[in-house]
């Protein structure tokens, strides 16, 4: 399965991410921002956490100008697997490639601590692996990690069972308790946590390898 991750100025998850898919088995090439083009044969682009262009404007507003942005579109409108993780999450929202926009913190303040997610569904490459109703430990550092989106909004996600992980309990105010969400094709995922942070004994756990792992045979064996 071949895997790119994007650098922005500001990325500072882009290593761990590239690390925990090459774990997974993945081949991962680096993918600079100005860059007009995914390499030929990509499978899955990884969208890292950090803070994108110093979060000018909005999280992930500008990210969302770059020019490897109209590859990004192209790769999800093909049918590719886009994975956003914490500011991947916000670029994803900004880029439309999911529905809803991550706010401020409810309490005005950074959050950077163990989390447990909820898993709401396994029917998706990214969580297979685990099983539904399953609790995980997977660790939060975000300020915007809010997530926020209208009443008919929720109620398509959660009709459509593309709701992948919830806060229990809640940490940061989001509708819903809502910590990942996924497209209607279900290839691409956004999610605030950080399961990079969570794949490895020596980090302090494993719960975050079950994606990987997950999304990378689910994608060699689709």
């Amino acid at each position: 399965m071949k895997a790119a991750v994007i650098t922005f100025p500001g990325s500072n998850c882009d290593r761990d991410l590239a690390v925990a898919l090459q774990n997974a088995g993945a081949q991962v090439t680096r993918v600079w921002h100005k860059d007009q083009d995914l390499p030929e044969g990509t499978d899955l682009v990884g969208v890292p956490g950090g803070f994108s262009f110093g979060d000018y404007l909005r999280c992930g507003a500008i990210a969302a100008h770059s020019p490897i942005a109209a590859a990004l579109r192209r790769h999800a409108e093909r049918g590719g697997y886009l994975l956003g993780i914490c500011n991947g999450f916000q670029v994803l929202t900004e880029l439309g490639l999911l529905p809803g926009a991550l706010m401020r913190n409810s309490a005005l303040t950074f959050i950077c601590k163990p989390a447990t997610l909820n898993v709401l569904t396994t029917d998706s490459a990214f969580t297979a692996g685990y099983r539904k109703g399953q609790q995980i430990g997977i660790p939060v550092a975000h300020h915007d990690g809010n997530y926020q989106i209208t009443p008919d909004g929720l109620a398509r996600l959660q009709d459509g069972d593309r709701i992948a992980f919830t806060y229990g309990p809640a940490i940061n105010g989001s509708v819903g308790d809502i910590a990942g969400i996924l497209s209607e094709n279900r290839r691409v995922l956004g999610m605030m946590p950080h399961p990079e942070r969570a794949a490895d004994p020596a980090l302090g756990g494993t719960d975050g390898a079950a994606l990987f792992c997950s999304v990378v045979d689910g994608v060699v064996n689709a």
